[in-house]
């Protein structure tokens, strides 16, 4: 199977069904080539690689950088999550906009996450691993998010928000609301 792009509701964002193989040994996939993507129209320099490692009903984010905003391209490797992006580019037709998508170890779907968008997920089963790539560094100054949970954002979670666990970080993140009073 080659490469597939399948563009997304935003406008640079794409579900991407990467090469997959099986045999009587197991599976290979490969979910990056810098020339592929290139081709489907992604320019993707790979900056920094690391996964997470999540329990059942785990949530995590919406995290973005202020500065030096990140692409990121993100892949489940064991497990499922049903991931989230939202679209924060205050000039977007799209603006405050979100997109869930399904990823796990099945259907090896990779997400191209542009910047200019907050990203989250919830982990729907134990020991479920993320690989994310990322395009430019970590900004530790500037890395921040909006509550995953936002009324005004309105996520439609497919469980009861009673049984997730957040980092005591994600539990404080701003609102979209204090987002959208932010200077530029």
């Amino acid at each position: 199977m080659a490469f597939e792009c399948i563009k997304t509701d935003f406008e640079g964002a794409y579900l991407i069904n990467p090469f997959y193989s099986m045999d009587s040994r197991g599976g290979f996939v490969k979910c990056f080539e810098k020339d592929i993507y290139k081709q489907l129209g992604i320019e993707f320099e790979l900056n920094e690689t690391f996964y997470s490692i999540s329990a059942k009903n785990v949530m995590r984010g919406l995290h973005f950088q202020k500065n030096h905003p990140q692409d990121k391209l993100v892949t489940v490797v064991k497990g499922a999550i049903l991931d989230v992006i939202v679209d924060i580019r205050r000039d977007s037709k799209t603006f405050g906009h979100w997109q869930i998508f399904e990823l796990n170890e099945e259907n090896h779907s990779v997400l191209f996450v542009p910047a200019g968008f907050a990203h989250g997920f919830i982990s729907l089963e134990d020991k479920t691993i993320m690989l994310y790539q990322c395009h430019e560094p970590y900004d530790k100054e500037t890395d921040t998010g909006i509550s995953i949970l936002d009324y005004d954002i309105g996520i439609k979670w497919p469980v009861d928000v009673k049984d997730v666990i957040m980092s005591d970080r994600d539990k404080e993140l701003m609102s979209f609301e204090e987002y959208c009073r932010l200077e530029g």
